[in-house]
């Protein structure tokens, strides 16, 4: 379990890096409009469009002596690295158009790359165990990598690749930085890649092989996406994160600017608040699975998530609204305000992510009860693809807020129009999580718990048992 959950982090190294300090580097420092950016970025998640469902599917009917996952797995870590690093280094003197396909062609690669690691990796997971509880145990392992991975990329970005200095404030207008960034973190993913193929190699055995024997057809393709969609569990959970993952991919694109314009912090004050994520995801981990004991997982997501919601704009709508009592950025109370924030969010975190991954795994029990075929590939790929594509539309919409609000390129710290900085605020708070809280009705509707889920089993161990099987 421990690594398989390691080799989550590979996921939040990249997603970190693309949040944070991909956009933001391409919009102030090689000039990129931020409509443009989003327009890139987007397209290079579309094309997820074709490879997430392409590698659940052939993932779920490949079969060697190494398993169905763990070929792919391991393929896909080397291009990987090596499109990390060119995306964050363009060659100099490029126009503007050129950036721009530099920035498409390289984003879609990580994220091809990726894909053929990520969709095997969390269908390897449902593989695994198979208990209800034990689930969430796994993912809950899965997510803290993955948290502490991002919190990791935000630290050791802003205090050791992009500090302040006299000539960069914020420290991430320094473009040097952004080539050791950018190997050191191509090499975390190596590494912890390596580590999940090779730890998790001994269950390989005891793994159940395809039971697809007439090849890769497009009419299977399709028929097994139609079984997965024809289930109403996934429906709603499906449609639910596409709606929050939307709200979130807008706020990351606007959050890179809010620490610097909006709370008015430095980049190594920044650094400390990733450390208020890692606290609270230890305090965190053991939640998941007592949340998912006590209440079940549709209320241990939920809560969690109607409560980081809450917390999240708590404190920029008081800001907003100007209220007199809020400190303003020259007190010290503002970066213990935000280290408070980030603190909270980081100990549900755990829950939310791990029991999205754990309801996604029974699903797959349904569905196999529903069509006599086992589906995680299939089911986790579509898991993925629709945040991508979500995030594919935030990204594009972000990009395109950036310049409506006239964001200007190369902005340096204090120097940013008083009307600029209320509008980043009111979209990366308010304006998104209406959107959030939507999502949130659809995961309400949600209908597995414990009971129904036992009653599943017991059918598949029946009719299994009939069968021969």
């Amino acid at each position: 379990m421990l690594a398989f959950g390691v080799g989550q982090a590979a996921e939040g190294i990249k997603n970190q890096a693309f949040n944070v300090f991909l956009l933001f580097y391409y919009q102030q420092l090689v000039g990129v409009s931020g409509t443009m950016t989003g327009l890139a970025l987007g397209i290079a998640l579309a094309f997820d469009a074709v490879t997430d469902p392409l590698a659940g599917f052939v993932s779920d009917r490949f079969r060697s002596r190494w398993g169905r996952r763990h070929p792919f797995m391991f393929i896909s870590v080397f291009p990987l690295a090596i499109a990390f690093i060119a995306l964050f280094n363009p060659p100099a003197g490029m126009s503007e158009f050129a950036s721009f396909l530099w920035l498409l062609v390289f984003a879609v690669l990580v994220r091809a790359s990726l894909t053929f690691y990520y969709v095997p990796h969390l269908a390897l997971g449902a593989e695994m165990a198979h208990d209800y509880h034990q689930r969430s145990t796994v993912f809950a392992y899965s997510t803290v990598a993955s948290i502490t991975a991002m919190a990791l990329v935000t630290f050791l970005g802003y205090r050791y690749f992009f500090p302040t200095t006299p000539e960069y404030s914020p420290g991430t207008l320094n473009p040097e930085g952004y080539v050791n960034f950018s190997m050191f973190f191509a090499a975390g993913m190596v590494g912890v890649i390596l580590l999940c193929v090779f730890g998790t190699a001994k269950e390989i055995p005891h793994l159940r092989q395809s039971e697809a024997s007439a090849g890769f057809h497009p009419k299977m393709f399709f028929g097994d996406f139609l079984d997965v969609f024809r289930n109403r569990s996934f429906r709603l959970i499906f449609i639910g994160m596409m709606m929050t993952t939307f709200a979130i991919a807008v706020e990351a694109v606007f959050n890179p600017f809010m620490g610097v314009h909006f709370w008015g912090l430095p980049t190594e004050r920044l650094a400390l608040i990733s450390i208020a994520t890692l606290i609270g995801l230890w305090i965190g981990l053991p939640l998941a699975p007592i949340l998912t004991r006590r209440f079940d997982k549709r209320w241990a997501l939920v809560g969690p998530a109607v409560f980081v919601a809450v917390n999240a704009n708590a404190a920029l709508i008081m800001r907003l609204a100007d209220v007199s009592w809020f400190p303003d950025n020259s007190s010290p109370w503002v970066f213990w305000i935000y280290f408070a924030r980030y603190l909270l969010q980081g100990i549900f975190l755990p829950v939310i992510l791990a029991s999205f991954n754990s309801m996604f795994a029974d699903i797959a029990d349904e569905v196999e009860l529903e069509t006599g075929k086992r589906c995680e590939g299939v089911i986790y790929s579509a898991r993925s693809f629709s945040g991508k594509a979500t995030a594919a539309l935030g990204a594009i919409v972000g990009g395109v807020l950036l310049d409506v609000i006239s964001f200007p390129r190369g902005a340096v710290a204090g120097t940013v129009d008083p009307d600029i900085v209320w509008y980043l605020g009111f979209v990366e708070g308010p304006a998104t999580s209406i959107i959030s809280f939507c999502g949130v009705l659809f995961y309400l509707r949600y209908r597995i718990d414990r009971k129904r889920h036992a009653e599943i089993r017991a059918a598949i161990d029946a009719r299994q048992a009939a069968t021969g099987g």
